[in-house]
């Protein structure tokens, strides 16, 4: 197996947009303002195929083998992350959707690996930990010194394997008023 990690392309929409949603289940109903699995898929979309939110295909790499996308990392700066959930928060409000609060993931200082999610036939494969992985490179490369993400409290099996690549808990965090862990690996 040879696995290709790129930046996404707005014409991935159609294989990246299902492992989003796979990831951040209802979180993507709040994300698009909709109910229905087809709207969120249609707006999920529209979303990836943008320049200015934290889903945008700017944020986004795949993991593809023979072209075929397998997975895909959302990573970005926390620092970016105020500006473009106004973008986001001002896009709902366009489109008369429910007016939220999108939850701080991370710190400023932080690079930020907002959604890892492999397909259901490539799990297992080590394609997850690849992805990890680059977003490490990435973090090194644009010259941060620190990378995040969270972990939902339950997840055990997640956390242990953020453990094993060298992240450590570094205090409580609430998303959407669910507990998770935030984690840190530094460089």
């Amino acid at each position: 197996m040879t696995i290709t990690i790129r930046q996404a392309q707005p014409q991935d929409a159609h294989a990246v947009v299902p492992l989003i949603i796979d990831a951040i289940g209802d979180i993507a109903n709040r994300l698009t303002g909709e109910q229905s699995a087809d709207a969120v898929m249609q707006e999920l979309t529209i979303l990836f195929q943008r320049d200015d939110n934290r889903h945008s295909y700017l944020n986004t790499f795949v993991a593809t083998e023979d072209e075929q996308i397998l997975g895909i990392l959302v990573y970005y700066y926390g620092a970016h992350a105020i500006e473009m959930d106004a973008n986001l928060v001002q896009w709902l409000a366009t489109k008369n959707a429910p007016s939220i609060v999108i939850d701080r993931e991370a710190h400023e200082d932080e690079a930020y690996i907002d959604t890892v999610c492999v397909a259901p036939t490539a799990r297992g494969k080590g394609i997850g930990t690849l992805l990890l992985q680059y977003a490490e490179e990435l973090t090194k490369q644009r010259g941060y010194t620190k990378l995040s993400l969270n972990v939902e409290i339950e997840k055990e099996d997640a956390r242990r394997l953020y453990e094993r690549l060298g992240f450590v808990i570094t205090e409580p965090w609430s998303i959407i008023d669910e507990p998770f862990h935030h984690m840190v690996k530094q460089f």
